[in-house]
């Protein structure tokens, strides 16, 4: 059995390598690791050209990619959210990659392949912030060369040691396979726990949109404040209108002078209003008596037809209130 993958490899060559990479930065749970390291065993042993194996990855890697890149260019930050609703921690796939491209912006790309869960969601997302092509193609090319670079370079240097464990795997037979699955379910399940008990320790009251229209016509004028980061606000320039722009780790620098008991209305663009959610626990630690996350955030403030406003660049910064 796991010859057969050896064999599929050597008969098929580059073809499998080609295919596989470019399956799975599109998207699709195909891990390509594993053929890389085979197809670098074989390498090895003059069964398939080295050179050739890099170029394939590299231009499958390319091409997928730049599908990406210019669908976050032309569909902005939308792409992006529709990925990580699929991920297995939408909480934070989000959030994380906007801080990671705040922190290395295009440089992201030459790691991005080795971080979990972040090399499909890198292309659109330094699409959507506006990366020059020139430069995605630079560097993205040059990481996904050393990533598949680093998968073959291990098939290479450990050709006979793979072998082995080929053997040893094939000859546990079924009992490795159920091994396997028993850790995919595991870690499943695991990351399901974590984002369980991050949901239970941010349950509390939210606000509607409606809820929040309805203040603002009333004349209760409830402070809104956008917690979303730099990185998003470029991501989408959007805002509700009056919202004070505040950073999730200082919101309650920018509330300084607000007192206790006003109302208080935060939102964010992430699943579950996780940002929200926190920025209101850390307030109703300090005092603040009427906070409640916006459910649904901002987007469902403009699906529900309420206005908006467009950030000025020059104000997608913190403590800045929008016009």
């Amino acid at each position: 059995m796991a010859h057969d993958l050896i064999a599929l490899i050597a008969h098929y060559g580059l073809f499998v390598v080609f295919i596989n990479v470019l399956a799975e930065q599109a998207g699709v749970p195909v891990p390509a690791v594993p053929t890389l390291v085979v197809a670098g065993a074989l390498a090895a042993g003059d069964r398939l050209p080295l050179p050739g194996v890099l170029l394939a990855a590299l231009a499958a890697s390319l091409i997928s990619d730049t599908g990406w890149y210019l669908a976050g260019r032309r569909f902005g930050g939308g792409v992006m959210r529709t990925l990580c609703r699929i991920s297995l921690s939408p909480d934070s796939c989000v959030k994380q990659s906007e801080l990671r491209f705040q922190r290395w912006r295009g440089r992201m790309l030459l790691v991005a392949k080795f971080v979990p869960g972040l090399s499909t969601v890198a292309p659109p997302l330094v699409g959507a912030m506006g990366l020059r092509p020139g430069a995605f193609l630079l560097l993205d090319g040059v990481g996904s060369l050393l990533w598949a670079g680093a998968a073959v370079g291990v098939g290479y240097v450990f050709a006979p040691q793979i072998d082995r464990v080929i053997d040893a795997i094939e000859q546990a037979g079924v009992v490795a396979l159920q091994g396997l699955a028993f850790l995919l379910v595991l870690y499943i399940a695991v990351k399901w726990w974590q984002r369980h008990r991050l949901l239970v320790s941010l349950r509390m009251a939210r606000i509607s949109v409606e809820e929040l229209n309805d203040a603002i016509a009333a004349g209760r004028n409830p402070v809104v404040v956008d917690v979303r980061s730099s990185a998003a606000r470029l991501l989408d320039g959007r805002a509700i209108p009056g919202a004070l722009l505040a950073d999730l780790e200082g919101v309650h620098l920018a509330l300084a002078d607000v007192p206790r008991d006003r109302e208080l209305v935060i939102y964010c663009s992430c699943p579950n209003e996780v940002s929200a959610a926190k920025a209101a626990s850390l307030l109703m630690s300090l005092g603040y008596r009427n906070v409640r996350p916006l459910q649904g955030g901002l987007e469902a403030w403009q699906e529900a037809g309420y206005p908006v406003a467009t950030l000025p660049a020059e104000h997608s910064g913190a403590h800045d209130r929008v016009a």
